[in-house]
């Protein structure tokens, strides 16, 4: 049975959650509310990019599917992930195939 591109997408997001668990890179606590304000993509200016995972990205599109919205037209993370996340880093090759995952569901046009 084949998924719809917003199951995928869920898939997906359950995968990204359950590999920062996995790695003990989930956060029981969310950052200041400051960190939430910024303007710069994946707010680089004030958040780590596996914060920018867990409190945005993951609540973000959840709430999309939840709302049964329109998912973005384009997207694609994975090269910032790529540069973003320390080459030694527990998880980083597993987190990486997941979200490339996530970025093909978009950028093959499936979404």
């Amino acid at each position: 049975m084949l998924l719809t591109p917003e199951q995928q997408v869920a898939a997906y997001l359950n995968e990204i959650e359950q590999v920062l668990k996995k790695y003990d890179l989930w956060r029981t606590a969310a950052p200041d509310a400051a960190a939430f304000t910024s303007v710069e993509p994946f707010c680089v200016d004030t958040m780590h990019a596996l914060e920018w995972l867990q409190w945005i990205l993951i609540p973000r599109m959840r709430a999309l599917l939840d709302a049964q919205r329109p998912l973005p037209g384009s997207f694609a993370i994975v090269p910032y992930y790529e540069m973003a996340l320390e080459a030694d880093l527990s998880g980083r090759t597993e987190l990486l195939l997941v979200l490339n995952r996530l970025d093909a569901v978009f950028t093959d046009g499936q979404a």
